[in-house]
């Protein structure tokens, strides 16, 4: 036994090895050069390999093609390990076959789901040292097989290949709405880590891969992977699927897959690249948006109940593209009318953030401004309640930041920002009889005159209020129904 195995190897800490030095020498530069150096010294040495591709199996593999003489099955399940391997032993000119040229001719030949086994041995390799450059030229081949196919995967059963077509009309929230004929290889990749998934998408990219199909490709795997991820684990998947989005076009990015990604960053503490990168992704997309989508709780420790600064990013990043229509400007608008409807009765609102969400879209993107003042009209409401139920507690509790601190001139800038010809004839009346609102002189002319106009041009002289207009209300008890223009100069 001691002559025949007369070497000790240590792998990785993982196993020990004891083989024929000269056997495993006559097919390795590596230990060939290390026992020339260790020539007249012991005839039992000890070799310890602290990064040895594939650990003992890669080890195994390699001594099992030296002992059988330079012969070894070669299968698309132990190639690219029995490749890297053999980089790192310098394999002797006797092991021409894992030159990389016939290693790639080899590789382009395979099925699809040979590549798929090349791929887990491939994620298996990733960090191993100078393996990179066969790596990368694998990944190159394999999108390369992507780009030139639309694979239907081996991995699933008839029965779900036949149900294909199905699983693409399945609801957005599934995991399956993103397969279709020509993507059900995205399930067979799920298996891939986040490094090895970011180099896949980067090759994608460089060989200009349709846009569209790498966005399904990403929000699929991003859905499927961040289930049951730790923290740490889903941030990072977040954060480089932010990053990867950004190196796309934006056009076909699914809309519903980016407002997905938004909420799941919301309770990721994303650094703030990524945060900004997204916001800008997203507002991108915002008048796909829905009310629930910009619902944004507040960070933890802030007193108001939604987080407007970051729904005014997403605002200003969606004004900011400059290529927008004005179909999607009013989808914005009308979106922007019912997030004040819900922001406004908060009593820590302060009124610079209530003026600025109110303007920040420009004056036609509005038909009309009546939401405008029902949202003004609730605010100012809202800090006369707050004032009262602060009356009624111990002074020393009262809070300075919420409606009622509102002075006149804050009061003068929230009024003056409507703009009187966009509002409905109701609108014009109620306002005339609204004592939440300043009663300056200038005001009530404003909203005489173009009552009055309003009033010529329709050929009417009293305004008839419907049962279920929202401007039919409660003022002071007085019940207003049948408002004419001498009310409204009452109002000045």
């Amino acid at each position: 036994m001691e002559i025949f195995c007369n070497l000790e190897v240590d792998v990785n800490g993982e196993e020990i090895f004891f083989v024929n030095k000269k056997i495993l020498a006559a097919f390795s530069g590596r230990l060939g050069k290390l026992f020339g150096k260790l020539a007249g010294t012991s005839s039992h040495p000890k070799v310890i390999f602290h990064d040895f591709p594939g650990g003992a199996e890669g080890f195994e593999l390699i001594t099992r093609f030296c002992y059988n003489n330079g012969e070894i099955e070669i299968t698309p399940s132990n190639i690219l390990l029995l490749h890297c391997a053999a980089n790192f032993m310098e394999m002797k000119k006797q092991s021409s076959k894992f030159e990389t040229e016939k290693f790639l001719k080899v590789i382009q030949c395979w099925s699809w789901s040979e590549l798929v086994l090349g791929l887990r041995q491939c994620q298996d390799l990733f960090e191993v040292p100078d393996s990179s450059s066969v790596l990368q030229k694998f990944l190159d081949l394999f999108v390369g097989r992507l780009a030139s196919l639309n694979v239907a995967s081996p991995y699933t059963s008839s029965s779900e290949n036949s149900n294909s077509k199905l699983s693409c009309k399945a609801s957005s929230d599934s995991v399956k709405s993103y397969l279709s004929r020509g993507t059900c290889w995205f399930r067979d990749l799920v298996f891939l880590n986040i490094d090895l998934f970011e180099s896949i998408i980067q090759a994608m990219v460089s060989q200009k891969l349709d846009h569209s199909m790498i966005c399904s490709f990403l929000f699929y795997y991003l859905r499927s992977k961040t289930l049951d991820s730790s923290p740490a684990k889903k941030r990072k998947i977040i954060e480089t699927t932010i990053n990867l989005l950004y190196l796309l076009d934006k056009s076909p990015m699914c809309p519903k897959g980016l407002f997905y990604l938004f909420g799941l960053a919301l309770h990721s503490r994303i650094r703030k690249c990524c945060k900004n990168k997204l916001e800008a992704l997203v507002g991108a997309k915002l008048d796909h948006a829905t009310i629930d989508d910009l619902l944004v709780p507040s960070p933890s420790g802030k007193k108001y109940v939604y987080d407007v600064n970051r729904i005014l990013r997403l605002l200003k990043s969606f004004v900011a593209e400059n290529n927008f229509s004005l179909y999607r400007l009013k989808n914005v608008a009308h979106l922007v009318d019912l997030y004040l409807a819900e922001v406004v009765p908060d009593p820590h609102l302060k009124p610079s953030k209530f003026l600025a969400l109110a303007m920040v879209l420009p004056d036609f993107a509005r038909d009309s401004q009546d939401k405008i003042y029902l949202a003004i009209d609730t605010y100012l409401k809202a800090f006369v309640d707050t004032l009262l139920d602060e009356l009624e507690q111990l002074f020393d509790h009262y809070d300075s930041e919420v409606h009622g601190s509102l002075c006149k001139d804050e009061k003068m800038k929230i009024c003056s920002m409507l703009n009187y010809t966009k509002l409905s004839k109701e609108a014009l009346v109620d306002l005339a009889k609204n004592y939440e609102f300043p009663p300056s002189k200038m005001l009530g002319a404003r909203i005489f005159q173009q009552y009055k106009v309003k009033s010529v041009i329709e050929d009417s002289t009293h305004i008839q209020t419907s049962g279920d207009s929202p401007f039919c209300c409660t003022r002071k008890g007085t019940r207003i129904e049948n408002v004419g223009a001498e009310n409204t100069l009452l109002c000045a």
